[in-house]
């Protein structure tokens, strides 16, 4: 089964959008197989999930404030596309690994990042 890779941000505190996020995972069939420190506001979350839950898992991202670059959506959707395709059982059975790289982006401001002449990655 396919693996993904998705990049978000949120402006919000790791200690309110992590937990949030997590139980949204949980109850849409989501597993996490390994929950990773990268910087001081950057995390990587390893998620599994039956091609059938696809869609429940992006919306639980979404649902949870979590703001999604537009390659982690259009990778999202193609995902979603081939499950509605799909009518064997079987298949949509199959698991796909997630790899979520989230950065928390709280103190930043506009006016910092315009100051910078920087843009959030």
């Amino acid at each position: 089964m396919p693996s993904l890779d998705i990049q978000g941000f949120s402006y919000d505190e790791r200690s309110g959008v992590l937990p949030e996020l997590l139980a949204s995972l949980a109850d849409c069939g989501g597993w996490v197989l390994d929950r990773r420190t990268l910087s001081s506001k950057t995390m990587e979350l390893r998620v599994e999930v039956q091609l059938r839950s696809i869609l429940d898992l992006y919306g639980s991202i979404v649902a949870t404030g979590l703001e999604l670059t537009r390659s982690s959506h259009m990778a999202l959707t193609d995902l979603c596309t081939c499950r509605s395709n799909l009518t064997n059982t079987l298949d949509l059975g199959g698991v796909v690994t997630v790899r979520m790289e989230i950065s928390f982006l709280e103190e930043i401001t506009l006016h910092s990042l315009l100051e910078s002449g920087m843009t959030p990655s």
